[in-house]
């Protein structure tokens, strides 16, 4: 069995780093399945990194799995976040942000909604300069 991985950072032109990321798996026509990180939040799928491959998919998930939260855990620590990564992701579900299209210009305005003390303290994930700033 053959692993490989690369660390991998989200575009600069992603704000929203929870919203619209999934990971999901692709066999090869080798037969060896990659795991690819997809950004769907535009509607279409588009390949943002591949991560990981192998002859055997489940080690090759649990691989990826363990190492995505092992860099969302560093990036918490690096910026002082005093949560775990389940917490964060806990409270990531319950922020809802809105994209309004406007009748007349026909642009898109996106607002998210921080309303809590737990979704203030998270509230750097969700803007683009500490993305950049990674």
């Amino acid at each position: 069995m053959r692993v490989s991985v690369h660390s991998f950072w989200v575009s600069q032109s992603k704000k929203y780093y929870f919203c619209g990321m999934f990971i999901r798996k692709k066999k090869n026509p080798s037969g060896v399945i990659s795991i690819q990180i997809i950004d769907k939040s535009l509607g279409k799928y588009k390949v943002i990194r591949t991560i990981g491959s192998s002859s055997d998919e489940h080690v090759c998930i649990c691989f990826v799995a363990y190492k995505v939260y092992k860099e969302l855990e560093r990036i918490l620590k690096l910026n002082g976040i005093n949560l775990s990564v389940d917490k964060v992701l806990n409270i990531a579900k319950t922020i809802t942000t809105l994209k309004i299209k406007l009748p007349v210009s026909g642009e898109t305005v996106t607002k998210t909604m921080l309303i809590t003390a737990k979704h203030k303290t998270i509230s750097q994930l969700f803007d683009q300069k500490f993305w950049e700033m990674i």
